[in-house]
């Protein structure tokens, strides 16, 4: 009995080692494919050519769809694009990856203060204050956006774009 449960206990500890295999060859590929995507994002959002943006994330997302930052920035880059539905669509999947992305609880809340939806900020800025430590630039941002929204001010009539 004691033999059959020291071999239990043996599979357990050493079930997550045999879960962390190495990648296959594709997998690299992959990854290094999702990367070169993302630095072309990167240097199109800096550009703000959201439309080339969207099109090298889309790309990346093909590549490793699980990547919460891929899916924020798409999330971003659709927003700034004036596509909310689309970047709605991308913050939830960010956010379903990995329910503590700062920067996709920001992103988020400025997106529904776009819609005019500032309740449903405020439950992303509640978010950010459980999730943030002492400094947490995302946290501070979408507060000051919070407390600046004016409904005669948003995008649909000229004014901030959040």
């Amino acid at each position: 009995m004691k033999a059959l449960a020291r071999t239990a206990c043996m599979l357990v500890l050493l079930a997550p080692a045999a879960a962390l295999s190495a990648p296959t060859e594709t997998q690299i590929k992959a990854i290094a494919a999702a990367a070169s995507e993302y630095k072309i994002a990167r240097t199109a959002i800096e550009r703000e050519d959201w439309k080339g943006a969207i099109a090298a994330l889309n790309s990346a997302a093909g590549y490793d769809p699980q990547d919460a930052d891929i899916q924020n920035l798409l999330g971003y880059s659709y927003r700034r694009n004036g596509e909310l539905d689309n970047a709605f669509k991308h913050y939830s999947k960010a956010l379903d990856l990995n329910p503590r992305h700062l920067g996709a609880h920001e992103y988020v809340g400025r997106a529904y203060l776009l819609a005019g939806r500032p309740e449903e900020a405020k439950k992303h800025l509640d978010a950010l204050e459980k999730y943030c430590f002492e400094k947490c630039p995302e946290r501070e941002s979408l507060k000051k956006a919070i407390a600046e929204w004016d409904p005669w001010k948003s995008a649909n009539r000229g004014g901030r774009s959040y």
